[in-house]
């Protein structure tokens, strides 16, 4: 079992609001708060894991829409690409 944090939750919520409003590196601001950067650097990460959102979540339906529209964008570029493939090898044989 690990042995009990020495850091408050206040004082690590607080540590990387600071980490993450700053422009310093993660391991300047650890140095002026007296920490391992490596604490900090962790600290920092389950925070930033805890607020993304998670890979199942359910699409919003903008969300949906949004990923429609850009599929079919991907479609439409990638029949134009090859299109032009085909052109450039017909025209590249036709000159030789």
């Amino acid at each position: 079992m690990a042995p009990p944090s020495k850091y408050s939750p206040e004082f690590k919520a607080e540590a990387v609001q600071i980490a993450l409003r700053s422009s310093k590196t993660i391991s300047e601001t650890a140095r002026e708060l007296d920490l391992n950067p490596e604490t900090l650097r962790g600290w920092v990460k389950k925070h930033e894991n805890r607020n993304e959102p998670s890979a199942g979540a359910p699409l919003t339906l903008d969300e949906r829409a949004r990923l429609k529209e850009a599929e079919r964008l991907v479609r439409e570029l990638e029949m134009e690409n090859a299109f032009l493939k085909k052109a450039a090898a017909y025209f590249a044989k036709d000159s030789r």
